[in-house]
C-alpha cells in the first residue's frame, strides 16, 4: 500500500458512492449508462472471485464486497425500482463488441492459462473498455448533469492514481505487471477529452456539453 494507491482506491470508492446518492437522491438514473454498470458489476465479480480461496487483509476483503454489492445495487436501482427513468434509447452502445475482443484477448495474452488467472485478466481488459458505453451515451445527448461529470471525473482520477501508483511501486519495488499497465493507459487515455472539458467547463460552473 503507498499514497497513490491509496488515494485511487479512495476516488474509487467516491466515484461509486456519487453515483449511488445521484440516483437515490433524485430518484432517478437519467443519464447513467446502464450497460457500463453492467461491465463494471461483470468486472468486479471476475477479478474478486478469491474472496473465497484467499485473505490477504481486513481492508482488501472489505473494497471487494463493497464494490460488488454496490455494483449490484446500482443494477437494481437502474433495471429495476427506477426503470421508468432509464434511458434505453441513448444507452445504445453495442456490447458484444467489447465482450467478444476483451474475452479473446484474455485468452491469448495472460500471466498463466489457468481458470482464475483469465479470469483476473479479462476483468482487467474489460475495466479498460467498461466506461465506453458511458461515455457513448454523454456524447450521443450531447450534455451530462453535473454530478454524473463529477462520477466520471472521479472514476477517471482512480486509473490515472493507479498509474502513478504502478510507477511508484517499479521505483520502490522493482514490479511491475504489464498487462495491469497496459490496460489502465488504455482506460486512462479514454476520460483525456472528458478531463480536459470537466476541467474547463464543470469546474468553471458550467454544464458539461460533448459535440454529438
Amino acid at each position: 500500500m503507498n499514497i497513490f494507491r491509496l488515494s485511487g482506491d479512495l476516488s474509487h470508492l467516491m466515484a461509486i458512492i456519487i453515483l449511488l446518492l445521484k440516483i437515490w437522491k433524485t430518484r432517478s438514473c437519467s443519464g447513467i449508462s446502464g450497460k457500463s454498470q453492467l461491465l463494471f458489476a461483470l468486472t468486479y465479480t471476475a477479478r474478486y472471485l478469491d474472496l473465497v480461496t484467499n485473505f490477504v487483509s481486513v481492508y482488501n476483503t472489505t473494497m471487494k464486497v463493497f464494490f460488488i454489492g454496490a455494483s449490484y445495487a446500482t443494477l437494481y436501482l437502474m433495471y429495476v425500482k427506477f426503470k421508468a427513468t432509464y434511458d434505453s434509447n441513448h444507452d445504445s452502445f453495442r456490447i458484444e463488441f467489447l465482450l467478444l475482443p476483451v474475452t479473446l484477448l484474455a485468452l491469448i495474452v495472460n500471466h498463466e492459462f489457468s481458470f482464475m488467472e483469465v479470469l483476473w485478466t479479462w476483468s482487467i481488459y474489460l475495466e479498460a473498455v467498461a466506461i465506453l458505453p458511458q461515455l457513448f451515451m454523454v456524447s450521443k445527448t450531447g450534455e451530462a448533469e453535473t454530478i454524473t461529470s463529477h462520477y466520471l471525473f472521479a472514476l477517471g482520477a482512480y486509473r490515472g492514481l493507479y498509474i502513478l501508483n504502478w510507477i511508484y511501486r517499479y521505483i520502490d519495488e522493482s514490479y511491475y505487471d504489464l498487462i495491469a499497465i497496459f490496460a489502465g493507459i488504455v482506460q486512462t487515455v479514454l476520460y483525456c477529452d472528458f478531463f480536459y472539458l470537466y476541467v474547463t467547463k464543470v469546474l468553471k460552473g458550467k454544464k458539461l456539453q460533448l459535440p454529438a
